[in-house]
């Protein structure tokens, strides 16, 4: 959500932010907002005087009244009642107006912090370093044959039950996916001092619009339509049960972690070092927009496991911590040997919520190329606005927004995929790396 003060204040600051993130028509959309603060604004302050009006006429009814003079108290009375009916219509008009100006402030993304590269998709992102050699020799299966033909990965059985996009893992592949979120986990607590929290897989419309997610995206969501029931009780009694409203199936633990601050006013000594929280969780994602993209195999699935790291910051530490987590994911793909790339994402290419992005695309010798296997964004206050998430400084009165980060740390089938490829060998088996032994129960290869 945007500073409807700052962009009044600078709204040439947001035709141009806009603009460079790919909105074409943003001097329009600015101009609109622009129009719609001063019908808001109008309308309150006509509100506001003919509420002052209507209480000073309410009071001279009384003195009217003690001197008896009925015409008077007649007048006065019409005019409180012309009074209500003005100010019922300005709150209307104040309700209406608001309405449009939210939903446009709430459907356009956040503007791109300095230094962050113009562009208008990945093409044109920046490399920022490199970590490891990629893999040119040696077996190239693709991650989709190699595991069908251990007889470890059957999408044929997913697709009979579920549809397409879906997978079956099996055996030693199923563990191996396993040791993976649990190695990711332990790293992201023991190492690297995140709380690990077990969120709620399925949340309420408000905690998907507060990270971004809705209004816009959602076709991308899995919505689960809500039933009211009626329990009757043995008097007779009817109770009405609204918990079972309108519900989405996350796409990503952000959703849940940060939403954990969400219309909460933190004390500083809270964020003085940031809030850090993680979570392994299953994710749900339509694709709705990948039609074609990655159709087989595990990269693009409906249903995915993946470990997020959520930060809660003051505004003056966001910068620091976000490249901190970064590096706390690129830790992980270290610890795991696969060769990797960082990357800073020009401003077309980044998500909707964030100011900043770096991806993380690990190698895939299958593909020949670096493929995303994390991305962590720094979201500034855009995303406390919608969540009224604040905190209070020390000795002061007033609150401010907090900053919020998210990041991947990893995607856990991604990572699995980036294994099979990086570590298969000629006989078709896959080598365990060192740091996931222990949870393997010491097992050095899978598909033996």
């Amino acid at each position: 959500m945007h500073d409807i003060r700052a962009l009044r204040d600078n709204p040439d600051a947001y035709v141009a932010g806009w603009s460079s993130r790919g909105v074409d028509n943003a001097a329009e959309i600015v101009a609109e907002i622009l129009k719609l603060d001063v019908e808001l604004r109008a309308a309150q302050t006509a509100g506001q005087e003919a509420l002052a009006k209507r209480n000073a006429a309410s009071k001279l009814i009384g003195a009217a009244m003690g001197r008896k003079d009925m015409a008077e108290v007649d007048r006065l009375k019409a005019e409180v009642e012309t009074l209500k009916a003005d100010i019922a219509g300005f709150e209307q008009t104040e309700k209406d107006v608001g309405a449009k100006l939210r939903d446009i402030l709430a459907r356009e993304q956040n503007l791109a912090a300095d230094g962050v590269p113009d562009g208008e998709d990945e093409a044109d992102n920046v490399e920022v370093s490199k970590w490891g050699e990629p893999r040119r020799n040696g077996p190239k299966k693709d991650h989709a044959d190699l595991g069908e033909a251990l007889g470890l990965l059957d999408f044929e059985a997913a697709a009979r039950m579920s549809g397409a996009r879906f997978a079956v893992l099996k055996g030693q592949l199923a563990r191996l996916e396993r040791a993976v979120g649990q190695f990711m986990l332990d790293m992201q607590t023991d190492q690297h001092g995140y709380l690990e929290v077990n969120p709620p897989f399925m949340v309420r419309r408000g905690a998907m619009f507060g990270t971004g997610q809705l209004p816009k995206f959602e076709e991308d969501l899995f919505k689960i339509p809500g039933t009211d029931l009626e329990w009757v009780m043995p008097d007779g009694t009817k109770i009405k049960d609204e918990g079972l409203s309108d519900r989405y199936l996350i796409p990503t633990a952000e959703v849940s972690l940060t939403n954990l601050v969400r219309e909460q006013i933190l004390d500083e000594a809270e964020i003085a070092t940031p809030m850090r929280l993680t979570a392994l969780t299953p994710c749900f994602r339509a694709e709705a927009g990948s039609a074609g993209r990655d159709t087989r195999g595990l990269i693009r699935q409906h249903q995915f496991t993946k470990v997020e790291m959520v930060s809660i910051s003051r505004p003056e530490d966001s910068d620091a911590e976000h490249e901190r987590m970064t590096g706390c994911a690129e830790a992980v793909l270290q610890k795991l040997e696969l060769p990797y790339r960082k990357v800073l994402l020009c401003k077309g290419d980044m998500g909707f919520t964030a100011r900043k992005t770096y991806d993380l695309e690990v190698w895939l010798p299958s593909q020949d190329t670096y493929r995303e296997i994390s991305s962590c964004s720094n979201c500034g206050d855009f995303q406390a606005r919608r969540m009224d998430a604040r905190f209070k400084r020390a000795g002061e009165k007033k609150t401010e927004f907090v900053h919020t980060l998210n990041g991947s740390g990893l995607a856990v089938g991604r990572t699995l995929v980036a294994i099979m490829e990086n570590y298969q060998d000629e006989d078709g088996r896959i080598a365990v790396p060192a740091a996931l032994q222990p949870y393997m129960g010491g097992l050095t290869h899978v598909g033996v």
